[in-house]
């Protein structure tokens, strides 16, 4: 099992205790996931990365953490292999921008 698939269950499983699947649809998910990084965004708002990253971190570390939630609660929804689905994404990326020290 692989580090992605292991943080899936993990928050499946935290999921599953507390009986939230009922809200867990792809529609809200995707919906909640933009909010949770709007939220990430907003750690930024009026300040520079660099005084963010000096007083925000613990605030940047807990929004991310919230949207990688939703993220990895949505491929379950989905019926997405999120390894699969990067390392596809990254093949694309790949040919659509080459790396210009090739």
């Amino acid at each position: 099992m692989n580090e992605v698939q292991r943080l899936m269950d993990e928050v499946i499983k935290f999921r599953d205790e507390r009986d939230w699947a009922f809200h867990h649809n792809p529609k809200d998910l995707a919906l909640s996931l933009s909010l949770e990084a709007s939220e990430l965004l907003e750690v930024f708002q009026w300040i520079s990365s660099e005084e963010a990253l000096e007083t925000k971190k613990t605030e940047m570390e807990e929004e991310l953490a919230d949207v990688l939630i939703y993220a990895l609660t949505f491929a379950h929804a989905a019926g997405i292999d999120v390894s699969k689905a990067i390392e596809d994404k990254l093949v694309k990326n790949a040919v659509k921008y080459p790396s210009p020290q090739k």
